[in-house]
Order: structure tokens, then C-alpha cells, then sequence
């Protein structure tokens, strides 16, 4: 079996929370990631879905190096990036890029578009000779389907969807292997969605890429995963093939999310369990012990307050070959998920 090009191994980030004034001590931290596995294959996609504030954008920007890890590995081929610096780490920067959220903020507003697409080019000159990179640029519009003489426009001069454009042409200006997207496309009309989605399998395609695909919407992520992660407070409570997760969910948390997904036939909708879970999210500065969704979750017994579950596949169906036989990290995955009339408050 070939091995990933990218791995996370125990990745943990966690922020100090500081007290005092001229003597400042820690008092606390917040657990924003707190340890994720998790493999990226070549070619491949990984989507990481999760509600707002589970960590995903952490984990984002820990695989670019905006965020060194508290601890863990980044494994990039095998080497682990978190341990370099200087050259070194320049180098495996160019192969892993990211296109941000928000196309009105990642943009510089004083640059014109040539200048923010050919600005990687100044860190890495090797990529495009000083004389060839007008050329380069404009062929980078092109390829993003923007007209090649838009170089000398400004941010402002553009839509939401054709600056989401620029981004990506900004990340494949240095031809990474790896391309971490946070969200790309949420900032987006539902219609340009679709196109700027089509646009990224089209480009992986065409460049051999990889994607590591981070959002909240689970149609879209269905529909350009290959594989799929699902985060909690932190940590990946599930994970498989995309089949495997949106037809056999068997973490409660996973099962939830899936109900709240709109489904436009009104057959259908009327039909469907609906999963409501009850409270809020706890804080990442205080998480509950043993299952951190067990707060929240119908299943929830006192084995959940004492063992942290692993993220491995269930007993029941470890001798099985179907969808059900991918890791989750509920100690009664193997139950079937009946909702109670009352859920815990």
C-alpha cells in the first residue's frame, strides 16, 4: 500500500488562557484541537465536517504552518514538517497551499490581481524567472476561468465567486501537490457554489491534486469527498469513505448532523427521523470526561463518563466487509440509533 502523502498524528493545539497583570500565570487552555488522526492519499480528498468551533480551521492551519502544533505530527511524505525550519520548511510550503474562507478578506485591497496571484513568486523565484511571470499569471487566470487580461484590476473590481477564483489561482501559482481549503466556498451564493465546486474537481483533475476539504455543509462535502472525517469538540469522532458515512452513520453526532440536512423533496422530509439534540456545546476549556459528546447524546450511559472512546471500528462489525465496519468513536456504535422522546437536557 502506497504510503499517504499527508498524515496527522495526534495533533493537539492548545491556547493558554493567562491571568494577572504584571505576573501573568496560566490558569487554563483552550482545547481547540486535541488530538486528531487522520491520512490524506494522493489524488484524494478529505472532507472534515463539523459545526462552528469544533477545530477544523485549526487543523487547517496547523498542515499550512500558520499555527504551530502544541504537539503531534505532521507527517508530509513521510517527513514531519513541525520539526523544520528555515529552507527546509519553505520547501514543503510550496507543496501544501491553502485557499482561504472569506474571498473579501484574503485578498489584499492595494494589490492588483497580477500582483496577488505572482506574489508567491518572490518567496520562490525558481517556480517563474522575473520575465516570465505576467505569462504565468495570465495562464493562471485562464486556467480559473477568468479573462487573462483582468491582471491589472483590483479585489473590488470582482464578485465573490471570481475573487474565490483569484484565490485558488494563487494557490496553484507555485503547482503544489496539496491543497488545504477552509471553507471556500461558505461566503458563496448557492449557484456559485456549484460553479466554484466545479471549478476544484476540475483543477484536481487536471494537476493531480490533493485536497484536504474543510467545511460545514455536508451536501457539498458529499459531493467532492472521497473520504470523510467528522469533528467534536476537537477530536474526529468518525471517519470512512463517503458512502460509508452519509448511508451508515453509526456515531450519534454523525446520525445528528445528517438529520438537519435539507432534503427538498417534501416526501421525503416528512418522512425522515429528525434528530434534535438537547443543550449546548460545552466549552473547550472544560471538556467532559470520557466521551465528549455524552452530554448531549442519547446513548450516553456511565461507561461514557469514565472511558474515552477510540476512534476504531466497533466490535460488533470488526469481522464485517460492509459500510458499518469503518472507526467511530462511541462505545455503543453497534446500537441502533433510536431517539428517545426525551433526550437529556
Amino acid at each position: 500500500m502506497a504510503e499517504p502523502i499527508l498524515e496527522a498524528r495526534r495533533l493537539v493545539k492548545h491556547y493558554p488562557l493567562m491571568r494577572g497583570v504584571l505576573f501573568k500565570k496560566q490558569v487554563g487552555a483552550v482545547k481547540a484541537v486535541d488530538g486528531v488522526d487522520f491520512t490524506l492519499d494522493r489524488g484524494e480528498t478529505l472532507g472534515i465536517v463539523g459545526e462552528s468551533g469544533c477545530g477544523k480551521s485549526t487543523v487547517a492551519r496547523m498542515l499550512v504552518n500558520l499555527e504551530r502544533p502544541t504537539s503531534g505530527a505532521i507527517l508530509y511524505k513521510g517527513e514531519d514538517v513541525t520539526r523544520l525550519s528555515g529552507r527546509a520548511l519553505r520547501a514543503v510550503r510550496r507543496n501544501i497551499q491553502m485557499v482561504f474562507q472569506d474571498p473579501y478578506t484574503s485578498l489584499n485591497p492595494r494589490m492588483t490581481v497580477g500582483d496577488i496571484i505572482g506574489e508567491p513568486f518572490d518567496i520562490h523565484p525558481e517556480v517563474a524567472p522575473k520575465g516570465d511571470r505576467r505569462r504565468r499569471v495570465q495562464e493562471l487566470l485562464d486556467v480559473v476561468g477568468l479573462n487573462p487580461e483582468y491582471v491589472n484590476r483590483y479585489p473590488h473590481q470582482f464578485s465573490g465567486g471570481q475573487r474565490q477564483r483569484i484565490g485558488i489561482a494563487r494557490g496553484l501559482a507555485l503547482r503544489p501537490e496539496i491543497i488545504v481549503a477552509d471553507e471556500p466556498v461558505s461566503a458563496l451564493d448557492v449557484s456559485v457554489q456549484a460553479q466554484v465546486i466545479n471549478l476544484m474537481e476540475r483543477l484536481q483533475n487536471e494537476f493531480d491534486l490533493s485536497y484536504v476539504f474543510i467545511a460545514h455543509d455536508l451536501s457539498i462535502v458529499r459531493h467532492i469527498s472521497d473520504r470523510v472525517g467528522v469533528m467534536y469538540l476537537g477530536r474526529i469522532v468518525e471517519t470512512g469513505r463517503d458512502a460509508e458515512i452519509y448511508d451508515h452513520p453509526t456515531h450519534p453526532y454523525t446520525q445528528a448532523l445528517l438529520s438537519a440536512v435539507p432534503v427538498p423533496d417534501p416526501e421525503a422530509r416528512e418522512h425522515r427521523e429528525r434528530i434534535i439534540l438537547h443543550g449546548d456545546v460545552p466549552s473547550p476549556t472544560n471538556i467532559p470526561s470520557g466521551c465528549r459528546f455524552r452530554t448531549r447524546c442519547w446513548k450516553a450511559r456511565e461507561r461514557c463518563a469514565l472511558e474515552v472512546p477510540a476512534l476504531a471500528v466497533p466490535e460488533a462489525f470488526r469481522r464485517a466487509t460492509g459500510p458499518a465496519a469503518h472507526p467511530s468513536a462511541c462505545h455503543f456504535a453497534e446500537e441502533k440509533h433510536v431517539v428517545p422522546s426525551e433526550q437529556p437536557e
